[in-house]
């Protein structure tokens, strides 16, 4: 029997001021607290390590960016908060029945009755529900209530303060440190002695059952039965029952053959009765489980471990959940909710969703059991300097770790758990680490146990205790695509579809043989979209987003002009994530990776990198919509291996295809291929192939000669690739013939490296200067260093890098009829948008810029790459991008043809007039 207890309570603070409080519910929630003043936070610095430290975003950004930390919280508290009220339960409880107060989930969490102090029944974590026994103690005098007051303390007295803080579970950049009662608060009447847990564990055709009995007084001949439809016969003990829990396993029951297995997209779920019954007593318990095996499976090298699922290697395609609720600071307690939630990650292609330094309530998992999500949880751990090193924290972190699993058992969902993130420790910590690791596959040994997510960033190598291993590095090795300060092979390997981390991973598997799967993939910022601002209606207030608008509406760049590039952020940011994703899939010895992230995060100096808002919804641009992130995160995918996406005329595209099947089922049949647009199509049929489901599969060499194509004037067509119904497109530009030779100057232009006497005699003469200096910080000294992809993250976060946030292009500009281009940075640009930005003494559409650099909003400086003007009588076209020094490539040598035949044609009239001081002051 439950007796509810919600409703409306009284809370107490530090100013001993008792107010209603309604349960379940937040202080914040409830309007109490005091004003939020953004304490300074220890961010880490660019190099990605944790070794240094910077104290607050002031002193790494400067003032301009020092507002941009986070969300701030319109209540805030932190301390001990007393939850009261008056219990009249005369009458309700049965003679001789056993009461227990329970709380879902809480801060530290403390209990007295009438006044008197009650134990938990089990330690309390921030991660399960608090269970206080109280028989006895309630409804003992007729009419009168009984006195409950329970204290919730966020300033977490006698644990490991620092590493809760900084964790998902606590911080207030995402759910808040909130203090309060959530989920059910109530009474649970049980008999003398009752069933109180069943946990099921199936191993293959067997299930494991685990029942646990709670005895007030000692119980001889109980008979123990369990049930369920997916059984093949029921199972029964006697035996007795000593004071307090007994445990009673049931090993190796067959499973029947019919049974429904849980598996991706399927939950199939059983139900599992246990009964207690001796004389009179007599006890019932109903879990839910799933019938699945989770673990590694060899590939066809016995050295390469893959996450396997029911025996078949699947590709894990995750998410970082941070535990991001502006509305309500704490994670929803329902499953609707968390329906919705995971519906709408599934519908950007994510199977396993990862618990950033958290772990969500049981509805969590409840939706996840239904909807066949997998989920990896974390303990509510960040600790990058000394994780379990203190005797406080490994106690605490213990009980956690217990809580979880046994709180977890029946959840098929759960499938993986990891100590913490980013922990790095000595050896006494290391030690810990592996006395945790073989508690946690004591307790269960149905799921897969890490000793962290990145534990010390990847640099101290794999741990051999532990199952996997997620990290954005192999020691020096990298296994995503970039990191702060914008390292890595997106920015530093030459565009193509053909890299993959195996160089990593040969290295890796010398020493470790288990599953390997990226961590925190992407974190490619977008800008930011302020129509957002106004769904903030809840305890979390968006300064830091109305901050940055109105230094937006400042700079003249609000309305449409922000958008346009809130859009070409996002379509950069769109195609970063897809690379990310197809390398870990060329990559046959990767498990696959975990995202950061789809959804904006609004701390850590707003880190806004989702398709996804703070609240969880697409943003309303193209580039958000989820088919079209989940045309390639996908568990299906035909790979073109191209080398490169530029082409001149009369080349060979060459590129060797295979197919990444981590389906259910074989593919077979032929692979096509068709390179079409613009009046061309050429078609190729490779020979059948049979794809086995779990592998990544040659499928042969696709050889497609360009000859005509692109001969007179360049081109943008699209490659599709298909096998059975899997396809992948792949932009591919082809340009007229150069043979490799430079492009030559018109000889009516006057090209020059700086704006000199020469060049400004030209421009007085009413000639046209060409003016390109050297793409360097010597040459250029008002600029900037740009790379391919957005930031990384946020510069307030990471601030050793540049801020530059990819290009707008004037797609429409004539220069661009001979160089097709869309109005964002894509393949194509690759050499030049790594090249320097002018930074600008006005806006860039005052000067003429054709190619914007776009900035981050904590700088919002205007910049150019490419611009034109009317200038000094002349007229003048300026570029940063040092296309003499990028002969090597297609693409610069096809772009310096266009700037050269714009120079040269008599139409070429600038629209917009420059000082020529103000174009000197950008050139040494």
């Amino acid at each position: 029997m439950l007796i509810d207890l919600c409703g409306t309570w009284e809370a107490t603070i530090d100013d001993g001021v008792p107010r209603p409080f309604a349960v379940p519910g937040t202080l914040d929630g409830n309007g109490i607290g005091y004003p939020d003043l953004v304490r300074e936070a220890k961010v880490r610095t660019a190099d990605d390590d944790g070794s240094a430290l910077v104290q607050g975003a002031a002193d790494a950004l400067g003032d301009a960016a020092a507002w941009a930390t986070r969300l701030t919280r319109r209540h805030t508290y932190e301390g001990a908060a007393r939850f009261s009220r008056d219990v009249d339960v005369t009458g309700r409880i049965p003679r001789g029945s056993r009461v227990f107060l329970e709380v879902e989930r809480a801060r530290c969490l403390s209990l007295t009755v009438n006044g008197e102090p009650i134990a938990h029944t089990a330690p309390g974590t921030l991660s399960t529900p608090h269970v206080f026994e109280v028989t006895g103690l309630l409804g003992g005098t007729p009419g009168r209530a009984d006195r409950i007051e329970l204290t919730g303390d966020n300033s977490y007295p006698g644990l490991p303060y620092e590493g809760i803080m900084r964790s998902s579970a606590a911080t207030d950049e995402t759910q808040t440190n909130w203090n309060g009662l959530l989920g059910y608060v109530r009474l649970r009447v049980e008999p003398s002695a009752f069933v109180d847990a069943v946990r099921a564990y199936p191993h293959g055709d067997r299930l494991r059952v685990v029942v646990a009995l709670d005895a007030a007084e000692p119980v001889r001949g109980a008979v123990v039965r369990v049930e369920s439809p997916a059984l093949e016969r029921s199972a029964r003990r006697v035996t007795d029952l000593g004071r307090g829990v007994t445990e009673i396993t049931f090993d190796a029951l067959p499973l029947r053959a019919d049974a429904a297995r849980w598996d991706e997209d399927e939950g199939n779920l059983h139900g599992l009765s246990a009964t207690l019954e001796a004389d009179a007593l007599r006890s019932r318990r109903t879990v839910r489980f799933g019938i699945r095996d989770f673990g590694t499976r060899a590939s066809d090298d016995a050295a390469h471990g893959r996450l396997a699922l029911n025996g078949r290697a699947f590709l894990l395609r995750g998410e970082a959940n941070c535990a991001v609720f502006p509305e309500d600071g704490h994670a929803p307690m329902d499953k609707a909710s968390w329906t919705r939630i995971l519906g709408t990650y599934r519908s950007y292609g994510v199977n396993v969703m990862r618990f950033h330094s958290w772990c969500p309530p049981d509805a969590a998992f409840e939706a996840a059991d239904e909807m066949g999500m997998m989920m990896q949880p974390e303990l509510s751990h960040w600790d990058y300097g000394a994780a379990f090193e203190g005797d406080d924290a490994y106690a605490y972190y213990a009980d956690e770790l217990r809580a979880v699993i046994l709180a977890l058992a029946d959840h098929p969902s759960f499938v993986m758990l990891t100590l913490g993130n980013e922990l790095a420790c000595g050896e006494q910590g290391h030690a810990r680490m592996d006395t945790l690791l073989a508690l946690a596959r004591g307790l269960d040994d149905t799921r897969l146990y890490a000793n962290g997510s990145n534990v010390h960033y990847g640099h101290r190598g794999c741990d051999a205790a532990s199952d996997f291993h997620t990290s954005a590095k192999y020691r020096d090795g990298w296994l995503r695509a970039t990191g702060s300060p914008m390292a890595g092979p997106l920015n530093e390997r030459y565009a193509g579809a053909d890299g993959d981390y195996s160089g990593t991973m040969t290295d890796l598997r010398g020493t470790y043989d288990r599953p390997v799967f990226g961590f925190e993939v992407g974190q490619y910022e977008v800008l930011p979209d302020f129509a957002q601002i106004d769904a903030f209606h809840g305890v979390t207030d968006p300064g830091n987003y109305r901050l940055i608008r109105d230094r937006v509406r400042a700079a003249g760049l609000d309305g449409e002009r922000w958008r346009r590039r809130v859009e070409a952020t996002g379509e950069l940011a769109l195609r970063c994530y897809r690379e990310e994703v197809e390398a870990v899939m060329r990559t046959p010895s990767m498990s696959g990776l975990s995202l950061l992230g789809l959804q904006d995060f609004p701390g850590q100096g707003t880190a806004l990198v989702g398709m996804l808002d703070a609240h969880l919804r697409p943003k309303p641009y193209d580039f958000a919509r989820p088919e079209r992130f989940r045309s390639f995160f996908r568990d299906r995918l035909p790979l073109a291996l191209l080398p490169r996406y530029t082409y001149e005329s009369g080349d060979v595209l060459m590129a060797p295809v295979r197919v990444a099947n981590y389906g259910r089922g074989a593919i077979e049949g032929p692979v096509r291929a068709t390179l079409a647009g613009d009046g061309v199509r050429l078609a190729r049929t490779l020979p059948s192939v049979c794809c086995p489901a779990g592998a990544l599969t040659d499928a042969g060499e696709l050889r497609i000669p360009l000859d005509g194509v692109a001969a007179h004037a360049p081109l943008r067509l699209d490659l599709e690739v298909t096998a059975g119904d899997a396809t992948n497109t792949y932009p591919i530009w082809v340009y007229p013939r150069t043979g490799g030779d430079a492009p030559a100057c018109p000889p009516n232009v006057h090209e020059t490296r700086r704006l000199d006497a020469a060049a400004r005699e030209t421009l007085r003469a009413g000639g046209t200067v060409y003016l390109a200096p050297p793409s360097t910080a010597e040459a250029l000294p008002r600029s900037i260093r740009c790379q391919f992809s957005t930031d990384f993250w946020s510069v307030g976060t990471f601030p050793a890098q540049s801020g530059a946030m990819g290009q707008l292009i004037d797609a429409g500009h004539p220069l661009f009829a001979r160089f097709p281009t869309a109005f964002h940075t894509d393949w194509q640009w690759w050499p030049m948008a790594r090249r320097r930005a002018a930074i600008l003494p006005g806006d860039p559409e005052t000067f003429g810029s054709i190619v914007t650099e776009l900035d981050s909003y904590a700088f919002l400086r205007p910049m150019t790459q490419l611009m034109e003007c009317r200038c000094g009588g002349g007229r003048l076209l300026f570029s940063t991008f040092g296309l003499q020094d990028l002969t090597a490539y297609p693409e610069a040598r096809a772009l310096q043809a266009a700037i050269y035949a714009h120079l040269a044609d008599p139409t070429f009239v600038p629209e917009r007039e420059a000082d020529p001081d103000a174009i000197a002051v950008l050139v040494r």
